[in-house]
């Protein structure tokens, strides 16, 4: 049982921890969400084996997780500002950005609630399609459109302030 759970862990851990990242905006958060998902997964026992969809469980445990975590630490949009310094948005090969594009959009993208940032982490990183993500949050298509709608509009809103007055 131990070295499934270990096989799993390495095939989810790392995208697992990316969805948390965005969902929080916070490192911390997002290490201790994937930990405390694999650490209960441990106290199940041989009951992990009976799980149909480690992909779907991992996600639905991580989100559930993520957002006890910000109730219990109260990371909300009052405290963007102590939001952890380090970079939530990887540079990839493909879409270098520099370094101050980066940053502006990653304190864009903080400014967000946490209900919109994971819209917007499925649908453009992970390429989901507003169904799929409504299935995969427990919400309608239309509420997870209007989520990703509203994170776009204010993406677009704070950018456009920011470098019209910068």
């Amino acid at each position: 049982m131990r070295e499934e759970l270990e096989k799993v862990y390495d095939k989810y851990a790392s995208e697992l921890y990316k969805y948390a990242l965005m969902i929080s905006a916070d490192h911390g958060t997002a290490e201790d969400a994937v930990q405390q998902v694999f650490v209960k997964m441990l106290k199940m026992g041989n009951r992990v084996l009976q799980i149909e969809s480690y992909n779907g469980y991992l996600r639905r445990a991580v989100r559930n997780e993520c957002y006890e975590i910000i109730k219990k630490r109260n990371l909300s949009k009052g405290i963007v500002e102590k939001l952890s310094s380090k970079p939530i948005i990887e540079n990839s090969d493909e879409k270098e950005a520099n370094e101050e594009e980066r940053e502006l959009l990653e304190g864009v993208i903080k400014e967000l609630a946490p209900e919109q940032r994971e819209v917007l982490h499925m649908k453009v990183f992970e390429d989901k399609t507003l169904s799929e993500i409504g299935e995969m949050t427990g919400v309608s298509t239309n509420t997870a459109a209007s989520r990703y709608r509203y994170a776009m509009d204010k993406l677009r809103e704070i950018l456009f302030l920011r470098k019209n007055n910068g």
